[in-house]
């Protein structure tokens, strides 16, 4: 699996080791092996990361497999000793909820939104996108490893069974550069970076974070001339894009975009709750 050149700076400034391996049999046989030999090497949210995996597992030791570079299997390293016992039969369903909540971040604009099925696959549109399996390390009471498959690059003609998707399946097309995914684009639709809400430090720095992801003129220059600049607002500016993009006042639609977007909000709040306030309506 190749390493972009700037590595991935937000999985690090919360991993204490990333792993990226070219191929392997199964991620979480490997991780499982290695925390039992060396659990001080694999720490907490450790992770072990392959787009080409030849023979994973899933409950009840069914087998998944995928052509290669066009999955991606990751198996993380849980420390779950603040977590009770009886609760920890939780952590397969809340990792999908996780899961399920990072995969609909990849589809807006594409439609359908992802699900969670009880107890381990997130599907989207009725179509398993994602399997989790998460397993006890042999000999230890407190580490889990969390392993995730996720259908990314799989043509339709690859999928193993019908009941199955992947992102290039539903049209999206899933990059690891930014500068890469402006080329040709039309539209370019910023997302906040919601630092009050993260619990803990999730980037290096903010402006590490504009060095990779800011969206500056430079990189604007790789979309269409007439491309559209688009953002849900409140900005953070000089962080995951610059003013000077921002206030284009032929490309940026950002303060229509939200000037529409609270009427838009009034209205689904008030068609979806005419039946509790006994008003007759289309809901």
């Amino acid at each position: 699996m190749p390493i972009p050149a700037a590595g991935y700076p937000l999985t690090a400034a919360l991993s204490p080791r990333v792993q990226v391996v070219e191929t392997t049999d199964s991620t979480n046989a490997d991780v499982v092996a290695a925390v039992t030999a060396d659990p001080a090497g694999w720490p907490h949210l450790s992770l072990l990361v392959t787009d080409d995996q030849r023979a994973g597992r899933g409950r009840l030791d069914r087998t998944w497999t995928a052509p290669a570079g066009t999955a991606l299997a990751v198996s993380v390293v849980v420390d779950a000793g603040r977590i009770p016992m009886e609760m920890r039969g939780w952590i397969p369903l809340a990792a999908g909820a996780a899961m399920t909540r990072a995969i609909d971040a990849r589809l807006v604009g594409h439609g359908p939104s992802a699900q969670l099925k009880w107890p381990n696959d997130v599907l989207v549109d009725g179509g398993k996108i994602c399997g989790i399996l998460a397993e006890a390390v042999p000999g230890s009471l407190d580490t889990v490893v969390i392993g995730s498959g996720i259908n990314t690059r799989m043509t339709r003609a690859d999928l193993p069974v019908s009941t199955a998707t992947s992102f290039a399946a539903m049209g999206v097309e899933v990059f690891h550069d930014f500068d890469a995914a402006l080329e040709g684009a039309e539209v370019v639709m910023m997302l906040r970076l919601q630092q009050e809400r993260m619990a803990g430090q999730f980037i290096p720095s903010a402006r590490e974070y504009h060095h990779l992801y800011g969206l500056t003129k430079k990189r604007l220059a790789r979309a269409v001339p007439e491309a559209l600049v688009m953002h849900p607002g409140p900005m953070n500016r000089g962080v995951e894009i610059d003013s000077e993009v921002a206030d284009l006042i032929d490309r940026s639609i950002i303060t229509q975009q939200v000037e529409m977007g609270v009427a838009i909000r009034m209205a689904c709040l008030d068609i979806l709750t005419r039946t509790a306030r006994g008003v007759e309506g289309w809901a």
